[in-house]
C-alpha cells in the first residue's frame, strides 16, 4: 500500500469518525490532509520507502487561534493521539513533545512559516525568488482528503505556479549556468587533461539542466534524491532522463567525452527549441548563454530584469 492511500484510508476508518463524534462543529471546517515531505507526498515511496518515517497517519490543519482556540487544539491533538496505533499492519510513531511532526494536528499558519517564512502563503516577488522550490513543493504536493473551510486549497493553487517573471529569472540563469559548465567549461577542462574537473562541469551542467527542464514544464524541482524519478514524469524533455544520467555516471575518456560533449550540445538544441515554442528567447543560435540573457531581456518587471541574471539562482 502506498503512503496516500494508508494516509486516507486511516483517515477515513479512524480519523473521520472521531471528529465525527468529538468535534461536530469542526469536522466540516478542518482541512485534513497528507502534504508535506517524504517521498509518499510526492507518490514515489515503494517497499524501501518503508523502512523509516513510513505510518498510518495524516494532519489536520489548523486555523490561526482567533478561528480555533488552544484549548481545542489541544483536545484535538489528544483525541488524535488516542487513534489506533497499528492499522493494515502498519505501526504509528509516537508524536514529538517538542514539534517537527510530518503527521498529526498543525496549525496551518505553523506549516506555510515554515516553508514559506509567510503564515498565509501570500509571497513577496524576492520570496518566489530565494525559497526553494523544493519547499514550494512541500505545500503543493500530496492530498487533501477534506477542504475544510477552503483556505488552505485557495493558498495551495496559489503557490502552485510560479509567477511569470520570476520563473524567466530562473530561466535565465539556469541557463547560463549550463552554459558555462557544459559547452564551455567542460570541453576546456578536457583540454588541460583535468579530467575530475571536467565531471565537476558536468555535474554542473547536469544539475542546472535538469532545473531548466522542471521550469519548462512549469513544475517545482523535487529534493535531489527525487529529481530523476520527477523528470521522467514530465511531458516536456522528461525522456532525457537517461541522458543525463549517463552524462554523470560514464568516464571522460578521449571517445566518451567526444559524445558526452555531443550529448549536451543535442540537449542544449532540445533547450533552445523550447524557449523558442514558449515565445522565451529571441536568440537564433546555439549558445544557451545568449538564449539566458534574451530570456532575461524578456521579464516584464523592470527592476527584476535589470538585476543580475544570476539573482534567483543557488
Amino acid at each position: 500500500m502506498r503512503g496516500l492511500e494508508l494516509a486516507r484510508a486511516y483517515f477515513e476508518a479512524c480519523g473521520a469518525p472521531m471528529l465525527h463524534a468529538q468535534f461536530p462543529e469542526w469536522e466540516d471546517r478542518l482541512a485534513v490532509g497528507l502534504v508535506g515531505s517524504g517521498s509518499e507526498c510526492l507518490g514515489y515511496d515503494d517497499e524501501v520507502s518503508q523502512d523509516h518515517d513510513f505510518e498510518p497517519g495524516f494532519c489536520i490543519f489548523l486555523p490561526e487561534e482567533d478561528v480555533l482556540d488552544r484549548r481545542t487544539a489541544f483536545q484535538l491533538e489528544r483525541a488524535y493521539a488516542k487513534l489506533p496505533a497499528e492499522f493494515e499492519g502498519f505501526t504509528r510513531s509516537k508524536l514529538s513533545p517538542v514539534g517537527g511532526n510530518r503527521r498529526g494536528v498543525i496549525r496551518l499558519g505553523d506549516f506555510l512559516e515554515a516553508r514559506t517564512g509567510t503564515r498565509d502563503g501570500v509571497l513577496t516577488t524576492d520570496q518566489w525568488l530565494r525559497i526553494p522550490e523544493h519547499y514550494l513543493a512541500g505545500v503543493t504536493n500530496g492530498a487533501l482528503f477534506r477542504e475544510g473551510d477552503g483556505e488552505f486549497v485557495r493558498i495551495r493553487a496559489a503557490l502552485a505556479v510560479q509567477p511569470e517573471d520570476v520563473r524567466k529569472k530562473k530561466l535565465a540563469g539556469r541557463l547560463l549556468l549550463a552554459a558555462q559548465a557544459g559547452q564551455y567549461n567542460y570541453p576546456r577542462c578536457l583540454r588541460h587533461g583535468e579530467t575530475g574537473a571536467a565531471q565537476l562541469a558536468m555535474n554542473e551542467f547536469v544539475r542546472h539542466a535538469i532545473a531548466v527542464i522542471f521550469l519548462l514544464n512549469r513544475r517545482y524541482l523535487p529534493f535531489y534524491k527525487w529529481q530523476f524519478r520527477a523528470l521522467r514524469d514530465l511531458p516536456l524533455l522528461g525522456d532525457e532522463a537517461e541522458t543525463l544520467e549517463l552524462l554523470l555516471t560514464t568516464d571522460n575518456g578521449a571517445t566518451m567525452a567526444r559524445a558526452k560533449y555531443d550529448m549536451t550540445e543535442n540537449l542544449s538544441s532540445r533547450i533552445i527549441t523550447v524557449l523558442q515554442d514558449q515565445d522565451l528567447t529571441e536568440a537564433v543560435c546555439g549558445d544557451l548563454e545568449k538564449h539566458a540573457y534574451s530570456v532575461n531581456d524578456g521579464i516584464a518587471d523592470p527592476a527584476l530584469r535589470n538585476a543580475h541574471v544570476l539573482t534567483a539562482v543557488s
